[in-house]
């Protein structure tokens, strides 16, 4: 997932950083909110984690113009000192998207954002997606490749959807573990045997592999080897 993180204080965008970094995610910084909203509109995030007072532009300034620039449906999260309803009201009508209060600790706000990407993903993906041959309808979470009906298990089938939500990008390992077991991390390596499990089923039986494995990084599904 790749982040923006706009933030004056340098000691919480460097924790913010450190964390989600360590769980393989992608994360860009910007330190006022003139800076932060041209990189907002300029390139295409995951996510923005947003702080309320910035020098120059505030965050409730920043998060407006970037909904009324922006070509993206970003999810938002703003990070304030201020717990008021008005000021959650006016972050609200500005187009944020969740609030969180400093100080806050960092597996909640790493909740927080697991739980705002999977809802947009919900929000703005089509029910049927297709790479090549192989097609996934989340509606009725059946599985076809070359017209022929393939049986997923459930968790299989969430980690075969997040792969096609993401198609052609590398998912890392941790990633997926919080996608698929975001409440409950496993014990073991399920995930390996879920990946096994899904090249017997999505490519054994076919011409080409889908599923690839970028080794000491996670995961890409596509039609060719980069």
């Amino acid at each position: 997932m790749k982040i923006l993180v706009i933030e004056d204080d340098a000691d919480i965008a460097s924790n913010i950083g450190q964390y989600f970094e360590a769980k393989g995610h992608e994360l860009d910084f910007a330190y006022n909110g003139a800076h932060g909203l041209k990189l907002a509109i300029d390139e295409r995030f995951d996510l923005i984690i947003l702080d309320l007072m910035l020098p120059g532009k505030d965050g409730i300034t920043v998060c407006r113009e970037f909904r009324e620039q922006s070509k993206h449906d970003t999810p938002v999260l703003m990070l304030t000192a201020r717990d008021t309803v008005d000021d959650k009201i006016s972050g609200f009508e500005a187009g944020t998207d969740d609030y969180l209060v400093k100080p806050f600790s960092l597996r909640e706000l790493e909740v927080r954002v697991m739980a705002l990407t999977r809802r947009g993903q919900n929000q703005s993906k089509s029910c049927v997606m297709r790479i090549d041959d192989l097609e996934l309808n989340r509606d009725t979470m059946q599985v076809f490749r070359d017209s022929l009906p393939i049986k997923l298990k459930p968790k299989a089938f969430r980690i075969l959807e997040y792969l096609m939500i993401n198609p052609d990008r590398v998912v890392s390992r941790q990633e997926l573990i919080d996608q698929v077991w975001p409440d409950d991390p496993p014990d073991g390596d399920p995930l390996r045997v879920h990946i096994h499990s899904l090249r017997a089923k999505i490519d054994k039986p076919f011409e080409s592999e889908l599923i690839h494995t970028i080794h000491g990084v996670g995961y890409r599904i596509g039609s060719e080897v980069r």
